[in-house]
């Protein structure tokens, strides 16, 4: 099994299969135009721009399941996004990313590669507090625990690395090369 088993919808509504993205190097982030790291979307769109033509993408899926910060249509997250920072990465529709309604990409995702800490030596111990205090016991589990938790999968589909919302899209760039 590989990310390629999965589909999901894009933001105008069609179905997607992951098999489209079959040879290329993946970053699948969780996404919310009123999350307080919603300025990721701009280093997001910096990494499709540059590794784009080298067999690279990005893909959004937003979500509202945390603190209601992506409560916009299709129509407003897309428009946010291309606006304000010049997305052109392809967005899903909006999903769930944890729980029991998680779709299946996510479900697998999560299982591929489970919550490590604030990921690759980065952290942020406001951030770590404010889980801590939310999720209690669940805090290590491999759910999602917030908005831009990013997945680098290789070109065979496999999810290589999870990096937490404090890690930054650019940050992720030497991980990327080494894929390409």
């Amino acid at each position: 099994m590989s990310v390629y088993d999965f589909a999901y919808t894009s933001i105008e509504g069609n179905p997607v299969s992951m098999r489209e993205y079959g040879g290329k190097v993946l970053l699948i982030a969780n996404t919310a135009s009123k999350c307080g790291f919603a300025p990721q979307f701009g280093g997001l769109e910096d990494l499709y721009r540059k590794y784009g033509d080298q067999g690279f993408e990005v893909i959004g899926f937003p979500c509202n399941q945390f603190m209601d910060q992506e409560p916009g249509d299709a129509k407003a997250i897309t428009e946010f996004c291309s606006v304000r920072y010049g997305v052109t990465f392809p967005l899903s529709g909006k999903v769930d990313v944890r729980d029991e309604g998680a779709i299946p990409l996510y479900v697998y995702l999560t299982r591929m590669k489970g919550f490590e800490g604030m990921g690759k030596g980065l952290k942020n111990k406001a951030f770590e507090a404010m889980l801590k205090a939310k999720y209690g016991k669940g805090f290590r589990d491999s759910q999602i625990k917030w908005n831009f938790t990013k997945f680098l999968v290789d070109r065979k589909g496999e999810v290589v690395a999870r990096f937490e919302p404090p890690v930054e899209p650019l940050d992720i760039a030497p991980f990327i090369e080494e894929l390409l």
